[in-house]
Parts: structure tokens; sequence; C-alpha cells
């Protein structure tokens, strides 16, 4: 039966890919938001979804609606109104866990690495197969005849409690969100709650020490690259074009596989879903060549060529997805200086992570620094400024303006790395246009 569903926070990663799978399956969507333009709102105006103002007269009658999580009565009109008014509305993570029920689910947790992964699942998945998919890059696609469902699970406040899955990655787990995790054992908590609501199977990378500790009701898959784990990546070769592996289950051999992706973190994404696909009872031929097709997901690892000049915009935003990125540009370009441009995000992650932030950036060759992006979920005491940070990484960290990024001129032979989950993309922009006018002068 088709359905009315209005979006509050339409523009929101999660929401828009559920915006975009319900009316790819039919239903009518609109959806609201600010005004203030976000990558995620371009397959929204592409598909002719409607998106409004924040208004009270949205919410009319026989529409259900779907609220973001960012959003709440104190600082959203709609949500203030559809409580006063007895309006029901369903979170993101609520909705889905009902609506997840309609498919054979494949869920991918983990501190990091989840939209990636979930991309690539959902590519392989849907090449072999009807699939419906959202993933955490504001993808999404519905299909009404679909019998699978690759979706990402999110740990932030523990939203991913409504899933149920039949089967389940979790890349690793780490401490971050420390505006809502106490301390690692608390995150650790949250993603064992989570594996013991997989019903088939939990693959889980195996050289990670605290997802070593996960128990379920499923059987548990490890993977990774040494002997111990089910999955073993094996003969890896990394080359300026991609990656290539082979891969093991149980002392069985079951071939070679090739990624057009870059650094050792993509290999064990790519490990999981061999496995996950394997176990589930997929023809590894047809895994085999379709994730030689995957071309990844946006704002992971993108890349653009400017007048000659290669950046690369990533969504990084803690040290352990830094280091991967970083690794992951030293394989595709070993003979360029690699310049990171690194704006923080949040206070509390940047107060929390400040040394191993350092330790990350440090990296790089050379090291710019944007202003700590805060949340609308928390307020600057002061207590942190990026020049903190700056003082810690061991290279020279210059710290740049959107107004004056020229100081990333100084690199003639150089890949810039952009990275963060603010609005680092002003700063790459504002880049870009540097470097068309330095053109056009030369002109």
């Amino acid at each position: 039966m088709t359905k009315t569903y209005h979006f509050i926070g339409i523009k929101g990663s999660g929401m828009s890919a559920l915006a975009l799978m319900l009316h790819q399956m039919g239903h009518q969507v609109q959806g609201s938001d600010v005004e203030k333009y976000y990558f995620t709102q371009r397959g929204l105006e592409q598909a002719g979804i409607k998106i409004l103002p924040f208004d009270e007269k949205n919410l009319q009658a026989d529409v259900e609606v779907i609220a973001g999580n960012a959003f709440r009565p104190d600082n959203n009109l709609e949500i203030a109104y559809a409580d006063a008014n007895g309006i029901s509305y369903k979170r993101y993570h609520e909705f889905l866990g009902i609506f997840m029920r309609n498919f054979v689910s494949m869920g991918v947790a983990g501190a990091h690495g989840k939209t990636s992964t979930t991309g690539m699942l959902a590519h392989v998945l849907s090449n072999i197969t009807d699939t419906s998919y959202l993933i955490g890059d504001g993808t999404g696609r519905g299909s009404a005849n679909a019998k699978y469902f690759a979706f990402e699970a999110d740990e932030y406040e523990r939203h991913f409690m409504p899933y149920h899955p039949e089967y389940s990655i979790i890349t690793n787990i780490d401490f971050d969100h420390p505006d809502y995790f106490t301390c690692l054992e608390d995150v650790f908590n949250a993603f064992n709650d989570y594996a013991k609501q997989v019903s088939k199977g939990v693959f889980v990378y195996g050289e990670d020490k605290e997802l070593r500790r996960i128990t379920a009701n499923a059987p548990i898959y490890y993977y990774g690259f040494k002997e111990g784990n089910d999955f073993v990546a094996h003969d890896l070769l990394r080359s300026t074009t991609g990656s290539s592996f082979k891969v093991s289950f149980c002392g069985k051999e079951l071939g070679e596989f090739k990624i057009p992706s870059f650094g050792r973190h993509n290999i064990m994404n790519a490990t999981a879903v061999i496995g996950l696909l394997y176990t589930a009872g997929f023809d590894l031929t047809l895994v085999r060549e379709h994730l030689a097709t995957f071309g990844g997901v946006k704002r992971r690892f993108t890349e653009k060529m400017v007048n000659g000049t290669t950046i690369i915009d990533d969504f990084a935003h803690h040290p352990t997805e830094i280091i991967a990125t970083l690794d992951a540009a030293r394989q595709k370009y070993p003979s360029k200086e690699i310049v990171a441009i690194f704006q923080p995000h949040t206070f509390t992650r940047t107060i929390a992570l400040l040394d191993e932030f350092a330790e990350a950036l440090n990296q790089a060759d050379a090291v710019y620094l944007a202003q700590i992006y805060g949340s609308a979920r928390e307020v600057d005491h002061g207590d942190v400024k990026v020049e903190d940070l700056a003082a810690k990484i061991v290279k020279k960290a210059d710290i740049i303006t959107v107004d004056n990024v020229s100081p990333l001129l100084e690199h003639p032979n150089a890949v810039y790395v952009f990275m963060g989950a603010g609005d680092i993309q002003t700063y790459e922009y504002s880049f870009e246009r540097l470097l068309s006018n330095l053109t056009s002068n030369v002109q």
C-alpha cells in the first residue's frame, strides 16, 4: 500500500538515503530541513523529492512522519508542534527496525568503515540479486520485490538496538562519540548487545581485541590477515591501480579477489563482504566479478583533479580513520607529497583524542588545520582550541581559514587530502577556486 512520508531533517545522510529508498518503492516522499546546502540533497533533487523549510503546515493528516535524531522540541518547530498536538512520529532508527522485517537483512556496524563496507556489500549484492539498501553517504535504493536489504547500523546513542538482522559485519570497536559513550567498555557493551540480536551470522574483524570479546547467539566468524581467523586475506598485492589478495576459509582456498580501491582497511572490508556472502550461499564467481567494479561511496576517498592538482575528499574524523585515509593516499600516490588538511569535529572528541589526532596526522608530509567544527549537541566552553592540536603535531602544522587557503600552494608535487565531518568542504572549494583562478591568470 502506498503511503506518504514526511521527513523532518531530510538532508541527514541516513534520512536522505531512506527517503530515496521509499520514493523508489513507489511511496510519496517529502521532507524539511535548513536552507544550507548539504551534499546529500543533490540525490533528493534529482529524484524530484520536495525539500521544504521547517513549517508546522508540513505535518498534514495521513502523513507518516519520520524525524531525524538531531531534532528535538527545543530546537525544531515541527517536533514541538507534533508533541503539542499529539502527532505521532518515529525516529529514523525506530522506523528502520520495523521496516527491515520485510527482508533478509544484512547490517554493517563498527566504529569506522561501516559506510564503505555497506556500500561495497550493497554494490555486490544488488548486482547479483534484487536488493534494497541504505548507505550512510546518503545513498538509498528501494525495490518492492527485493528479498535482501543491506544497511548501515549506527552505534551512536545505541541507535542500532531496534535492529535484528539475519547477518551483520562489525568492522571494529573504538572509543568515539565521547559526548555519549563514557569509555571504551561502554562502547563495547553497546556492540555486544547489538551482536546478540543477529540471528544467522556475525562477521567480526578478528585482530581487534575488543571484537574478540564479543558474544552472540548466532555463529561468530572472524576475518583478518592472520592465521587463527576463519576468513584470512593473504598474498596481498597493493599497487597504484588497486589491491589484489587471496582469501581462505578455515584452510580452504576461495580464490583471488581484486578491488579498485586503496589501503589495507579496504582489503579487510572486502574480506568481510566475501565472508558474509559466502556463508549466505552466494556464488563467489559473481562476488569476485562485482567486487572488481565497486567505485566507492560519497566522501570516502573521493578524488577530483583541478587543473592538474589531485584533491581527495574524505569523511575521516577519528584518528583511526585518518591513518587509513593517509595509508590509502600513499598507496595510490607513492611519489607525491601527502598534504593533510584536517578539521576536528566536535569539541568533546577533540579533547578526548587530542594526542591520538596528533599522532595520526604526523603520518602526512605536511599538515594544515581548520577551526574545530562544533556539534549542535554541545557547547564550546573554551576548553580546547585547534591551536592545542597544532602544538602537539611534530611536523609544522599551520592553521588556515576559508578566506585564505593560499599557504597550500607551497607544495608543488602534492596530493591534497581534505578530511573532516563538519564543513571542511568549504575549505576544499575555496582551494579549488584558488587553483582555477591561478590558471586563468596564467592564461
